[in-house]
């Protein structure tokens, strides 16, 4: 998909033209009956049947195979109720192994769906049964564990409806799920990027880059800047590993070109479930000549934010408030962080009426300063800065009453780590590379604050360091300069409360998931919010405290998918 800065192009567009659709479910022979499968978009219940398995879709104007749930992209929508206890059984009518993973859900190991963790994975033909009792309400979603299917088309939305009436109000509520299509296997995306790590990216440096450099800043630290990039074997310009050149954007499974329509009527407030189901790609979201109030981050109610735009990583989740008030199309508008293409859907109050989508923000240009180098007031994207000397204070660093004891873990440096942030700073209030000083309201992680405050005020017991490092040349990703085959597990002591700081030696953001227990992200002077994701920017730090209530093995991992298989640990608690 060749996508210009400021527009798709012809090719894309026409090929958006050609209707999305899910044309038949194939034939496979099964060794147990295959349940019928129910083709709603929305299921409701305590008893749900799903099947994965393989679907013929054309979602770019060319025929594919996907992997999917019930038939679909996405698969059907779950809605739970708090306190109930749901039988989910997951049929695997694929010829290889299978799974689910029931994303942010606090439940037993063996529910958890990660094969090699908590149970073998689904087999071909059969039938495994997830019990789960909901102690919780929210947005949340659900993906398969296994292999790259997940990129392949199966992942799905949760909803579970609360037991009390929330603390806002609205009128429609729509799951809006964000996700990256292509219709090359997925094996060969993971084998181009292990021979060249930056095989899809098509905005790499030219000699003109280096000669305009030269004008404005001097030969001498315009050849001092593209040394230094050399030896990390990085550029400023590796924003994402996979991009539009591969992918198409779909929101609720619909392209550009078709559009996901959200429909309202004057006067409505209306509530979207954003959730980004992506493999690799963070969306920068916004509706433009409308405001979002943003009233919860991952399943947990925060206090109201107001915004014009927010990013989100791979896995999070936000529910906001919109209230339009024109009978325009809106547009949804999420643009992918290295600005190569969008998903895009319609606010509208007639169905035949699309949205246009606004012309994406120039591509963003990486600096020292995300690299971890204090270097004081430094250029950071075109017409930006950020003072770095006065970053600890802007970022609302969490203070500590007293030292708490760091635990060692085992560390090595090598060929897993050509890049090492020297010095890594908490920027929570920084919105991130590419919307810094854009003229609009950003959301950032200390504008986040649970709405219930603090859940627990116990002092951690102990701190671990996790790094996040890699060769970005050779495409190894790892924790603390070891992959996961290398690794010993991590051990949590059942009962502790544990803070855990990671530090990113990487230019990329990694969007950091521990599955069985909840995240509370530091954001200010004991200030937190409840998450299930975290994402850790390039070349900074940041800090969790989790309390260990969850006995057990567990994986923890970046949910980048092509990351994953390094930068992945297990947990025994």
């Amino acid at each position: 998909m060749l996508i210009n800065n400021s527009k798709i192009d012809r090719r894309t567009f026409v090929k958006g033209v050609v209707v999305t659709s899910l044309l038949a479910t194939l034939p496979l022979d099964a060794k147990e009956p295959k349940p019928t499968i129910d083709s709603s978009h929305d299921l409701h219940g305590t008893e749900f049947s799903l099947v994965i398995g393989k679907t013929a879709v054309n979602l770019t104007g060319s025929p594919a195979i996907a992997t999917t749930v019930n038939g679909q992209i996405s698969g059907p929508t779950l809605h739970f109720r708090e306190g109930d206890t749901v039988t989910i059984k997951v049929y695997n009518d694929l010829e290889v192994d299978s799974s689910i993973h029931w994303h942010g859900l606090i439940l037993p190991p063996a529910m958890d769906g990660v094969p090699g963790i908590s149970f073998e994975g689904i087999k071909p033909k059969e039938t495994f049964t997830y019990t789960i009792t909901l102690r919780q309400s929210g947005t949340y979603w659900y993906h398969s564990h296994s292999g790259f299917q997940e990129q392949t088309g199966v992942y799905g939305a949760i909803v579970i409806h609360p037991k009390e009436k929330e603390p806002f109000e609205y009128d429609r509520d729509y799951v809006v799920s964000l996700s990256d299509w292509s219709d090359e296997n997925p094996e060969s995306i993971y084998r181009k990027l292990k021979v060249m790590g930056d095989y899809y990216n098509f905005k790499q440096r030219t000699v003109g880059d280096f000669f305009s450099e030269v004008k404005e800043n001097g030969l001498s630290n315009a050849f001092k800047s593209r040394k230094m990039w050399n030896e990390m074997r990085m550029t400023d310009r590796d924003l994402s590993d996979v991009t539009g050149y591969t992918y198409t954007y779909l929101m609720n499974g619909n392209n550009p070109a078709t559009q996901f329509k959200a429909l309202f009527n004057r006067g409505e407030k209306i509530r979207l479930r954003f959730i980004n189901s992506s493999a690799m790609t963070f969306f920068d979201v916004r509706i433009p000549n409308l405001k979002m109030t943003i009233v919860s981050a991952d399943g947990n109610n925060v206090e109201p934010v107001s915004v014009d735009e927010f990013r989100i990583g791979v896995a999070e989740t936000y529910d906001v408030i919109v209230e339009p008030k024109g009978s325009e199309a809106y547009a949804i508008f999420a643009q992918s962080l290295d600005r190569s293409g969008y998903a895009l859907g319609a606010l509208t109050t007639n169905a035949q009426n699309l949205a246009t989508a606004p012309a994406m923000d120039a591509l963003p240009i990486l600096s020292h300063a995300d690299m971890g180098m204090n270097m004081g007031s430094m250029k950071m994207d075109k017409g930006e800065t950020m003072d770095m000397k006065s970053d600890k204070t802007m970022s609302k660093k969490m203070p500590m009453k007293k030292k708490i004891p760091i635990t060692p873990l085992e560390e090595a440096r090598g060929v897993q780590t050509t890049m090492r942030a020297m010095d890594p700073q908490y920027r929570l209030s920084d919105p991130g590379v590419g919307l810094r000083n854009n003229g609009r309201k950003v959301l950032t992680y200390a504008d986040l604050k649970s709405l219930e405050g603090v859940v627990d005020t116990t002092y951690p017991d102990r701190e671990i360091i996790l790094r996040l490092t890699g060769n970005m040349k050779r495409y190894m990703w790892s924790i603390n300069g070891i992959k996961y085959t290398d690794a010993k597990p991590l051990q949590f002591h059942y009962g502790e409360r544990l803070r855990i700081t990671y530090i990113n030696d990487t230019m990329m953001n990694h969007p950091m998931h521990l599955h069985g227990m909840w995240s509370d992200l530091e954001t200010g002077d004991n200030q937190f919010v409840r998450k299930h994701t975290v994402i850790v920017q390039p070349g900074s730090k940041i800090s969790m405290q989790v309390t260990v209530d969850a006995k057990g093995e567990w994986a923890y991992h970046c949910h980048l998918l092509y990351h994953m298989s390094g930068m992945f640990r297990k947990v025994v608690a």
